[in-house]
């Protein structure tokens, strides 16, 4: 199971700037065929929420990809166990 993790890593990483790309080009085309306020507003609205969300993909694609998610807390026991070794650090 931690390979398939590591594997979808790499996936979101790849997904993100595709996804980023055909969405800037939608929103080209869009505008194009109709170039009013209203057209552009709504492309640049999707355009700036998505932005963020992609950058978030590459990030968790890439601790994925690095193995952080390999040992994931069972209860609360255990996540606080973590929490402490981490704060100890």
């Amino acid at each position: 199971m931690n390979q398939v993790k590591r594997w979808a890593g790499i996936l979101w990483i790849f997904i993100a700037p595709i996804a980023m790309y055909y969405l800037v080009e939608t929103a080209i085309s869009e505008i194009n065929k109709k170039p009013v306020i209203d057209t552009k507003i709504q492309w640049g609205v999707f355009i700036a929420v998505f932005i963020p969300i992609a950058i978030g993909m590459c990030i968790f694609g890439y601790y994925a990809m690095k193995g952080e998610y390999d040992h994931l807390p069972e209860n609360s026991k255990e996540l606080e166990q973590d929490y402490n070794t981490s704060t100890l650090d």
